[in-house]
């Protein structure tokens, strides 16, 4: 489910008084933050421009073009740097994607039942998260992104596999759940 607009980072919280701002990176290379242009919002709307980056213990501190004051960087806490999909270098090879590819995937099982649609990746800094909706609707579940619990994908076909565990399992409504 390719999408047009890939994140490369995603902006912390606020770092000192001066509008500097923790910065994630994403891309493999953070420096390809000062060759991609332009960085945006998801839309493409708001350009963001990047003045200096430095790295710090499990972040970068970036500051912003614009963005002078604490207040300023608080407004952007958890805002998306975004670039065009066409600036990106194409994926080598069929085992190759962005993780923004996986967002809309149909989730199956290794017994091939359907299990749900994968909604967001998410990191939190302990590994990349899958987040799920079940099929059957209900609360969305998180499951590691580990070729373990996500042994296949294929994204020309839009599924992956999810051996999810019991737990899993027993957190999911089965299919044929009252939906009222």
């Amino acid at each position: 489910m390719p999408t047009d607009r890939i994140m490369l980072a995603r902006i912390g919280a606020p770092h000192g008084v001066k509008g500097e701002v923790r910065l994630f990176v994403f891309a493999d290379d953070p420096d390809s933050l000062k060759r991609y242009k332009p960085l945006t919002d998801e839309s493409g709307a708001r350009v963001f421009k990047l003045k200096a980056l430095r790295p710090a213990k499990d972040h970068f501190v970036a500051r912003l073009e614009g963005v002078e004051t604490r207040e300023a960087a608080e407004a952007l806490t958890n805002q998306g740097l975004h670039v065009d999909r066409a600036l990106l270098p194409a994926t080598e090879d069929e085992d190759d994607f962005y993780y923004a590819d996986l967002i809309g995937l149909k989730a199956v099982t290794g017994e091939g039942e359907a299990f749900g649609k994968v909604v967001a990746v998410h990191d939190f800094g302990a590994g990349d998260i899958l987040e799920i909706a079940p099929e059957a609707g209900g609360k969305t579940l998180m499951l590691p992104f580990t070729r373990a619990v996500v042994p296949t994908i294929d994204i020309k076909a839009g599924s992956l596999i999810v051996e999810p565990g019991e737990w899993a399992r027993e957190e999911t409504p089965p299919p044929d759940a009252d939906q009222g």
